[in-house]
């Protein structure tokens, strides 16, 4: 009986797994099927999605069709997935029929974190699509044609993480394209860009924010927020300290997604994300996860990085695994290697500690060529070098 294998989102772990798998059973000649489930129709390349926000003709450079990713031998299904019972071993869809499976991999991604914060959900915007991304570009248009130099329009980014960086690099390469009046913040709750990074690369980074006349607010967190004003710090003797806000984006943190919280398998608490083991599977033997859908154990009570890189890996050990538990043979570990870290801020970057690279932490063209190939790399790895060539300008 041919084994049903159902891949569940099409982010950097899906479809990584579709392609690892179609690699596998083209290697093998298996007796699988498989079904793809996304509520997109193509995939996106999430850790560039940022550009759009300054030109939206980006969009389709960081958008690949599923179709071109998808095996002949495979199906797809736009649907978006409203639950997972792991005991009829079914697929729940909004729109069209339930979908059956024997092993099952979810690669839904996050959901955005609001840890509480009072009106943070109902006053940001966020960046998780290619939707929020043109909304944020129509938004600071609208705020930029509304507002003067001698009285700018005030974007707050939330958030001096990878996301919040980058996204603010974005909204000062409008200003400074379309001499837009605009006064751009980043706020961090924690002492310095970047938390939790190498001082010398927070040092770089810094460097490069302030050379675009991006405004640094590190040190107090988001107490509140309402329609015109965010509001840091504050408690029991101090007064908040108040930030005029017309646009505030709030990149500060991730979560699991709703869709998989009646789920019986097991998952933080916390965040609802799923526990997986370094093989993927999950407390349920049929379920797999991976991506930021997942904790995934890397030992040491440590799990892997919620990261465009930690996904790409895992996703090459997870289409082999698929088809080893559609066979009943033993399945592969997988440990994240981390091969460095870049980071652009509008049209400058920043490299750290690149794999097989002599070097620290570094800028200029070197940095930017890096940055570039990355993003050119993975689309060419998943469709065609020629459509990654053609990503390469706007990268």
């Amino acid at each position: 009986m041919t084994h049903r294998i159902v891949v569940v989102g099409a982010g950097y772990a899906g479809a990584g797994t579709v392609s690892s798998l179609e690699a596998e059973v083209e290697r093998t000649n298996a007796d699988v099927e498989l079904v793809w489930i996304n509520e997109h129709d193509y995939h996106l390349v999430l850790h560039e999605v940022h550009r759009v926000i300054r030109n939206p003709d980006v969009a389709s450079k960081v958008t690949v069709p599923c179709s071109e990713l998808l095996p002949e031998w495979g199906e797809f299904t736009q649907d978006r997935v409203t639950g997972v019972d792991t005991e009829s071993q079914t697929v729940e869809l909004d729109a069209g029929d339930n979908v059956n499976y024997d092993s099952l991999l979810l690669g839904l991604g996050s959901a955005t974190a609001f840890f509480g914060i009072d009106g943070l959900r109902e006053h940001a915007l966020t960046l998780k699509g290619l939707d929020d991304a043109r909304q944020i570009h129509e938004e600071i248009k609208d705020l930029a044609a509304d507002a003067s130099h001698n009285d700018p329009a005030q974007v707050l980014v939330g958030g001096a993480g990878l996301s919040g960086i980058q996204a603010a690099g974005e909204i000062a390469a409008y200003r400074d394209d379309h001499n837009a009046p605009l006064e751009i913040h980043l706020v961090e709750g924690l002492d310095e860009v970047f938390p939790g990074n190498d001082p010398e690369v927070q040092g770089a980074i810094r460097k490069r924010l302030e050379a675009a006349d991006i405004n640094i607010e590190c040190g107090e967190f988001i107490s509140s927020v309402d329609e015109e004003t965010v509001y840091l710090g504050g408690g029991e003797d101090t007064d908040p300290e108040e930030m005029s806000s017309d646009l505030l984006l709030w990149t500060g943190g991730i979560t699991g997604q709703e869709e998989l919280a009646d789920a019986d398998i097991d998952k933080d608490d916390r965040s609802n994300r799923v526990f997986a083991a370094q093989d993927f599977q999950t407390s349920d033997e049929q379920v797999f996860a991976i991506g930021d859908t997942a904790l995934i154990d890397q030992g040491d009570d440590s799990v892997a990085p919620p990261t465009a890189q930690a996904a790409w890996q895992a996703a090459e050990v997870a289409g082999k695994n698929l088809l080893k538990a559609a066979q009943g043979q033993p399945l592969e570990t997988w440990t994240h290697e981390d091969k460095g870290t870049l980071i652009s801020i509008g049209d400058k970057a920043v490299a750290h500690d690149i794999d097989a690279l002599p070097f620290g932490t570094f800028g200029g063209f070197g940095a930017k060529f890096l940055k570039k190939a990355v993003a050119t790399r993975w689309i060419a790895s998943i469709t065609s070098v020629g459509r990654g060539l053609h990503a390469w300008d706007d990268m």
